[in-house]
This record gives C-alpha cells, structure tokens and sequence, in this order.
C-alpha cells in the first residue's frame, strides 16, 4: 500500500505540490482577520467565582479600570508651583481622554471646611501657578494628612504624586477601546515630558496592564518566532546535510503556522496572550514529522537504495509512529481544554491544529518535495550513525547499572515534587525591561501599592450607610486593615464621615469622629454631595440605594498565596466582629491569585484524562497491552522528574506551569513511539532484544537526538519571552524534553532489555 502511495506520488508530485500550496495559501489568507484581545478577564472562564464578585463590584459601583500617571519631580518636591501646575493641567486634559469617567489628583481632592454656619467644598490646589509659598504649605499639610490622599495620590514625604484616571470602555468596544486609551495616554505623557522637563512620568493601572499583554504577545512573535527559525535550521543542516530536506522542512514548518493562524482569522478568534506562543510550540513541533521521514529516507539512500525505493520503505517505517505520535500528541494538547483559564484551551486547540496539518503536510507535501527535487545523500556511513551503534553498545552492556541506578533518580526527584507550591504574582507575569513592569515597580517603590482588594459591606437596607451602627462597624474593618502588615492605604467612606462631622462642628479637631446619630450622617451625605463637581460624586465608595459601601485596601507585592491568605482573613475578621454585614472582596490581584489554584486542580483531571488517552491508543496502535504500558513509563516519568527538578531549583508553581503536564505528555511520545515500534518492528523479524535495541539506535538514534535537541533549543528561546507565563512553560517545557531523552535513551532500552530476558526469540 505504502508501494502505491509513493508511486502515486511521484507520478503526481507537481501536482500535489501546488494544490497543497494553494490550500495551504487559501488558508493563510485569514491571518489578516487575526486580532489581539486586550481584555486581562480572558483569562477567567465564565463561571468563574471570582470574576463573578468582580463584575458585581464593578457594576455596583463606579468602575475602577483605570491608568495611573505617577509624576516625580526632579527636586524631590510636588508643593510646588511648576509641578502642581502640571498636575493640575494633566487633571483637566486627562477628562478629554478617550472613555474617561473620572479623574482624581491631589489638586482637584474635593477638599472641604467650614465657613461659618456653611460648609464649603472645592479643589484642594486651584491656578497652582499663582499660589504663594504659604499657600502652598497649607496644600502640603492638608494632603499629608489626609488618608484619602497619602499612600494613594501622594507619597508620605511628599516627593512623587500621581493622577487617577477610572476608565468606562464600553463591552461592545473593548478591542479597539483599550489600545484608544493607552495611545491616547501616551500622547499626554510624552507632551508633558516635553513640556515639564524637570518632572519624571510614569503610566501604571488595569488599563496600561491589559495592553502589556498584547504588547508583550506581539514582542515575543516578533523576536522570538526569527531565533527558534534560526536554530531549527542550522540544526537541520546538521542533521540532514542536504539543502533540499532543510527547504522541505521550512515549507511544512511555515505551512503549518500560516494555515493554522490563517484558520483562527476565518474563525473569528482574538489571539490571547499565553496563545500567542502557538506559533513558536508549532514552528517547533512541525519539524518532527519531517525529521524522522527525512533522517529514514536518507539511511536507505545510503543503503544504495533510489529515492522512491529510499521514499517508500520511508514511510512504510515511519507511517504508523508518525500517525500514533500526530494523535497522541493532539490528545495531550487538547486536554489543555480542562483548564480553568480559556486562553490556555485555545492554546491547547491551536497547537493540536498546527500539529495535525504538519503531520498531514510531512506525508504529502514533504515525500512530494523530495521526489521532484534533486537529492544529495552520502553512501558512506554518516559520523553520528557510528556514534549511535557506540552508545548502543554501552546500553547494552551497562543494562543493569543503567536500569537501577535511573529507577533511583526517579524516586529521588519524585519525593521532591513535594517542594513545589503554587504561588504566583501577577505583575511579575511580565519582564522588568517592559514599559508596563518598570512604571509599576517604581510606584511600589515610591508611592503605594498596584495590587488592591475591594470590600463590598451591605447593611442590608436602602440607606443604610447612614445607620452609625453599621459606620462603626466599617470604620472598625478600615482601622483593622490598616494594621495588617500586607496594607498600604485604606480608602473608606467614614473617613470623608468623621472629616465632615468635624468641619460642621466648626473644624473641631475633637469632632474628628463618626456622626453620633443617622440623622446627622444622612444631612452630612447629602450636603457633601450636592456641593461636590460633576464626575466626581461618591458612586466609587457607594452604591446607588446607599446600602452598601465599599472599602479598599492597597496591598504591597504579594504572591497569590498571601493574596489568598489576606483576603480570608480579612473575611473571618468581619464573620467575627460584624457577622450582620454582608462582606464580599474582589479585584483582579485576587481573581489571579485563585486561578493558579483552580488551573492546577482542573488540570489534573486534564492530566489524567489525556494519560488514559494516550494509553489506550498506543495500546490499540501496538496491538499489545504490555508494549502499551511500557511505552508509558518514559511517558510518564520525565514530567515527574521536571517538577522534581522545578522544586529544587525553584518551588513556585505558576499560572504557566499548571498547565505543562498535558502540553508535554503527548509530545514526549514521539520519540518514545519510534523507539518502541523500531524495537517491535525488529523483534518481530526475529531479532534478540539486544540486537532490537542497536537497531533502533542505527536507525532512529540520531534523528531523536537531534529532533529533541531542536525541541529543547526551541523551548528555551520561548523561555527568553518578557511574559513569564511563556517563559516558565517554556524553561519547565525544554526540561521536560531534556529528561525526556535522557530517559528514552538511558532508561527504556535498559527497561525493555530487562523484561525482554525471559522472551528471547
């Protein structure tokens, strides 16, 4: 049959030729309907409970997607009028900006007093420019002692400020409507940095974080895409040593990527940022196929052979592993599908796609490619042919030290799993060279914390943020969390209470306190806000029935875990000293924080499903439920003996690596099922274990060794990716590979020997 199919081919090899292209070319022209989502909640499945609590949060109350402009004045000095001046018109420009809804500086704090029997409300700096040094001081001491401003907008010595801006995008608009602000805020910031040299500028929030996504997606297929080609390639013509496999093999490998990115575009689908490594996973895995059909193809030439004879026994050897490797590979990729983020089932989606049209590319293209064009190919037995039946020998003759002393390995690394634990931190998803990374670091360094969790307390009744019952009980929560060594800055409601009680009590400091009845508190609110501007009314801290109000807490650089740990005990405090209010706590820190945790969990029915998978179809392709359950072992052990590395080496298991077991298992089969169905194939001729094992090593050695080394290579430049979440699965990836080989050629000829004593033919 293989005899027919290559003939077939060579008779009709043009032809073949360019109606492959032509798919291959009608199918990439959807690339240009590719776009790129800018939205961080890409990340969190529709059930997901804690986006749940984030979107009633943000549907409650004002939204809090916002961009953070941190200015640092050269002089170490905001009270001043060059830089108020500044801040004050950055204030004003920043309303214009594209989906603007509020803006917040030190400037335009609604500051306010009392003036005889009236309480007067306005902006705490106004015509900066104008004001005297007393003036100025006054504005100082103010804000200094504010605690709605300090942590927040400005910094306790007062040297660096910042300007809030709280961005609406529209649902309908959020492609396009991010990347508007981002450019948009930019264009402000290099026109300040122009205009104000003396100040520094940063840009920081949600808004800047989902664009450092999509940036850093599009970075990594810019930079690294070039340097695993390039590796790919000089590994190819080490291997081959012929200009026209090398030629074939780049055809399938940007086939592969364009048909399946093509694909995506006609579809519909927004590239994610974990996605986004797909062409990086399928420029490396596309070559396996070829590698091995090509490596064959040139071991029979040089048996004498003419290349369709050299073709056809090929792919009569190399046929049945290459289709059970395509499968088995596409399992373990799909059961990505069980993770519990969705940028990591479409991943899983793409990659299988991109691997199943090289497999079919490699089986018509490629032996096409190859029969059409000239072909150079070397009699004499190659360097690394020689080099394999070396290493053959030394596996053979060294079985037993081999077999035990690897078994040992493996209980070793595997009780070092233990060490790892999943933890995380989200800012750090992403390279301290990037824009997004460098601007947070330096507000965490210097003004307040980028990690937040929101507290939503509901009295349980319309107007109840007036009941003094319940403002004691927040007051009581925001005191608490002040003293939590996690915490920042604290934004409550009752502080703008006790701020107002004082002013209309003639600006007594002892009436620094919460109102003494509900009727006093309900006077208070409404006079502050009938008397406060346009865009900046009291819907950030309350909602629209005055039931439930919320308080904010700015954290310092967590990992998840004491992400998680905060906020529970933050919950527990108020089960404890409030158990009436109903307390609720969200944020984008807090919703990441729990995702590694739910991924792991998903992924291990993920895991375990596509191990059964994988299981059941070598068994049914070997026809052999021994040789099935052997083959899994190398399968099987060297994601086992990654994670125990990954627990020496590191211990931190994030968001990226949960998901490295299913993107691996089915690709490390590839080299284990043509070791095991040359090693059948030669039993079956009749051949004693020890002569099976020399022939796989003459035969498929050096194509292993080199094809897991270009999988390695090509592994490690996606660990050089400025978004950690690629570069861990990356780093962990190519480790796996590693160990992988390693426990192919170390450990399964040593296995395979050992159970085969008793069944010498």
């Amino acid at each position: 049959m293989i005899e027919r199919y290559t003939q077939t081919l060579m008779r009709h090899r043009w032809l073949v030729l360019v109606v492959l292209l032509l798919v291959a070319l009608l199918a990439a022209m959807g690339a240009k309907r590719l776009s790129m989502t800018t939205d961080f909640r890409v990340f969190f499945g529709s059930d997901n409970p804690q986006l749940a609590a984030f979107d009633k949060m943000q549907n409650t109350y004002t939204k809090n997607d916002n961009v953070l402009i941190v200015i640092a004045p050269k002089d170490q000095q905001v009270f001043t009028p060059t830089t108020l001046a500044a801040v004050e018109a950055l204030t004003a420009q920043a309303w214009k900006l594209p989906h603007s809804i509020r803006v917040d500086s030190v400037t335009n704090f609604q500051h306010t007093h009392a003036e005889g029997d009236d309480l007067i409300v306005q902006n705490l700096v106004k015509d900066a420019a104008t004001q005297t040094p007393k003036q100025l001081a006054a504005a100082r001491k103010i804000a200094l002692a504010e605690p709605l401003l300090v942590k927040r907008l400005i910094a306790t010595a007062g040297d660096v400020t910042a300007i809030n801006i709280t961005i609406h995008v529209p649902d309908g608009e959020l492609k396009t409507g991010n990347q508007q602000v981002v450019a948009a805020v930019r264009t402000l910031v290099n026109e300040a940095r122009a205009q104000y040299p003396t100040l520094a500028f940063h840009t920081t929030g949600n808004v800047m974080m989902n664009n450092a996504f999509p940036e850093a997606s599009r970075q990594d297929m810019k930079t690294l895409i070039p340097i695993v080609l390039g590796v790919v390639l000089l590994a190819l013509l080490f291997l081959l040593r012929d200009p026209t496999g090398v030629v074939a093999t780049l055809f399938i490998i940007v086939m592969s990527i364009a048909a399946t990115l093509g694909l995506m575009g006609w579809l519909g689908l927004a590239l994610t940022p974990p996605a986004s490594s797909a062409p990086t996973i399928i420029l490396t895995l596309a070559i396996a196929d070829s590698v091995h059909i090509l490596a064959t193809f040139y071991y029979f030439m040089r048996q004498g052979l003419d290349k369709p004879a050299a073709m056809a026994k090929s792919l009569q050897s190399n046929a049945r592993p290459i289709a059970i490797t395509a499968i088995t590979t596409s399992i373990g990729l799909l059961g990505l599908n069980f993770s519990d983020s969705p940028p990591f089932n479409q991943l899983g989606n793409i990659v299988a796609v991109g691997v199943t049209l090289a497999w079919i590319f490699s089986m018509t293209f490629l032996p096409a490619f190859m029969l059409a064009l000239p072909v150079r190919a070397r009699k004499t037995r190659a360097g690394g042919d020689l080099a394999m039946d070396r290493f053959a020998e030394f596996v053979v003759k060294h079985r037993t030290p081999l077999f035990w002393g690897n078994l040992a390995v493996i209980v070793l690394f595997a009780g070092l799993i233990t060490k790892n634990e999943i933890n995380d931190q989200f800012v750090e998803y992403f390279d301290p060279s990037t824009e997004f990374r460098a601007d947070t670091d330096f507000l965490t360094n210097h003004l307040t914390g980028i990690y937040n969790v929101d507290f939503a307390l509901d009295s349980g009744h319309d107007e109840g943020v007036s009941d003094p019952a319940f403002l004691n009980h927040a007051e009581a929560f925001a005191n608490w969390l002040r003293t939590q060594p996690e915490v920042v800055h604290v934004s409550s409601f009752t502080d703008i209470m006790k701020r107002l009680n004082k002013n209309l009590h003639a600006d007594d400091p002892a009436q620094y306190r919460l109102p003494a009845s509900r009727e006093l508190a309900a006077q208070y609110l409404l006079l502050y806000e009938m008397s406060l501007p346009f865009g900046l009314d009291l819907n950030n801290q309350l909602n629209v029935a005055k039931s439930s109000t919320k308080v904010s807490a700015t954290l310092g650089n967590l990992t998840s875990n004491e992400m998680i740990a905060f906020e529970a005990r933050a919950r527990d405090w108020m089960k404890t000293h409030a158990p009436q209010v109903a307390t609720v706590g969200a944020s984008p820190a807090l919703m990441f924080a729990y995702l590694g945790h739910r991924n792991l969990n998903s992924m291990m029915i993920g895991n375990a499903a596509s191990l059964i998978l994988v299981g059941l179809t070598i068994i049914i392709a070997f026809r052999s439920i021994r040789y099935g359950f052997i083959s899994m072992i190398p399968n099987v052990v060297p994601i086992i003996l990654a994670f125990g590395v990954w627990g020496l080496i590191s211990g931190q298991v994030g968001l990226g690596l949960t998901v490295v077991g299913s993107l691996t298992l089915g690709i490390v089969v590839d080299d284990t099922i043509h070791f095991m169905s040359k090693f059948i194939a030669a039993r079956g001729e009749g051949k004693s274990p020890e002569d099976a094992v020399r022939y796989v090593f003459a035969t498929a050695g050096t194509s292993m060794w080199v094809l897991s080394a270009v999988l390695v290579a090509g592994f490690l430049v996606l660990s050089l990716s400025t978004f950690r979440v690629n570069a861990d699965l990356g780093l962990l990836t190519a480790v796996t590979f590693t160990l992988a080989l390693v426990a192919d050629f170390l450990f399964l000829g040593p296995l395979l020997l050992k159970l085969e004593e008793k069944r010498r033919v």
